[in-house]
């Protein structure tokens, strides 16, 4: 059970405070409800872009890190096709500072053409490394245009191509932040050894005077459902064959959603799974294979991806593969394997609250998602599957 108060203050932003008398450690997580579907298709990565221009300095702070080193803190910050986040972890006596910080890279970055050339050259040098330059790297680049025909989830976080980014103006990077990165588009999560009263005062001093932003409403459209399989076979020199396969599942809002997650688990979560059992320790087939959800806010994906062992022929290990699958909808799963898996989401989910960190993020997804409660009834929902 986690305890929180939420207020909303005048300009739109939304403050949740979790207090915890029983550590030392405050946390500041800012969550902004912006991430890679909201970007134009033809200027795509501007979400991540902009998770590394945040720490390229603000208005009135040249170096975001040291001043928060100084303090004792550190930071970090993550995106994603819904949402990008940004956490800090600092002595709870230090807070102040973690509020002046954030405060000032939501008024106002510091746009110097000299940072977003840095960061430019750094996400670049990101997407040939990671996406373009090594083995696999690009099999999502080419996966999330055959799942999604009309949404925006077609291109991963990451952006179409690197292009985009290299074409990004100045007038670009602007727009974007001061549509997206707005009060009244975020939620603000203090954690800690800290009260209400306290977190409320400093967020009124900080944040109070931001403008909110004329983002409009989102109108994204709803991915159909499809209607014939789709199939991309790509030839190149890799250690192993492998197989990518995702099937258009639901929102994470969606009743369905952690029956979904449980069957996941024990499709292809650890070495125990139907998957790993099946076809990598007794047949033989792959070297590994799992299966994971997306938990999207719009309509996700439910993946299987896999890499083959060598010698064996690709067709062979699919039609395996498909096999298992089949038998798994013709016959359903066992109790046993029903219970073990509620009881390894629902511990997943004790032990995850131990950590403030967790905590706080835990209430700004839960709030982003529409409803703060959801962190105190996601055990309920999988007790009942």
């Amino acid at each position: 059970m986690i305890t929180y108060t939420k207020h909303t203050i005048p300009n739109g932003l939304q403050l949740i405070v979790h207090e915890d008398k029983n550590t030392s450690l405050a946390i500041l997580n800012l969550i902004y409800d912006v991430g890679s579907r909201d970007e134009n298709p033809n200027k795509t990565g501007f979400a991540h872009l902009f998770e590394h221009l945040m720490f390229g300095g603000s208005k009135h702070i040249p170096t975001f890190d040291a001043a928060l080193q100084e303090v004792g803190g550190e930071n970090n910050a993550f995106t994603s096709q819904d949402v990008t986040n940004y956490y800090m972890v600092l002595p709870a006596t230090n807070i102040e500072t973690a509020f002046w910080l954030e405060s000032d890279r939501m008024l106002s970055l510091n746009f110097d053409d000299k940072v977003l050339e840095t960061q430019r050259k750094v996400v670049i040098e990101e997407f040939n490394q990671n996406y373009l330059n090594q083995p696999y790297g690009d099999c999502y680049l080419r996966l999330f245009p055959l799942v999604y025909s009309t949404h925006s989830y077609q291109w991963p976080t990451i952006g179409k191509t690197p292009k985009h980014i290299e074409d990004a103006t100045m007038d670009d990077v602007k727009d974007f932040f001061f549509t997206n990165y707005r009060p009244n588009n975020a939620h603000l999560v203090i954690a800690g050894n800290i009260t209400f009263e306290k977190a409320l005062a400093l967020t009124n001093k900080y944040f109070g005077d931001i403008l909110m932003g004329n983002r409009s409403e989102r109108n994204l459209p709803i991915e159909p459902e499809p209607t014939e399989a789709k199939r991309e076979e790509v030839l190149s020199p890799v250690p192993n064959d492998a197989i990518y396969r995702a099937y258009l599942s639901i929102p994470r809002n969606d009743d369905r959603y952690y029956p979904l997650e449980v069957l996941s688990q024990i499709l292809g979560t650890g070495k125990s799974s139907r998957l790993y059992i099946e076809l990598v320790k007794d047949k033989k087939y792959f070297i590994n294979l799992s299966s994971s959800v997306y938990g999207s806010r719009d309509k996700g994906m439910f993946l299987i991806t896999g890499k083959i062992r060598q010698g064996v022929d690709a067709k062979v290990a699919e039609q395996a593969l498909d096999e298992l699958l089949a038998n798994i909808i013709a016959k359903g799963i066992t109790e046993i394997e029903l219970e073990k898996a509620k009881n390894q989401a629902e511990s997943m989910l004790e032990f995850g609250e131990i950590e403030l960190l967790n905590r706080a993020m835990n209430l700004a997804f839960a709030a982003i998602n529409g409803d703060v409660e959801q962190v105190n009834t996601i055990a309920g929902l999988i007790e009942k599957i």
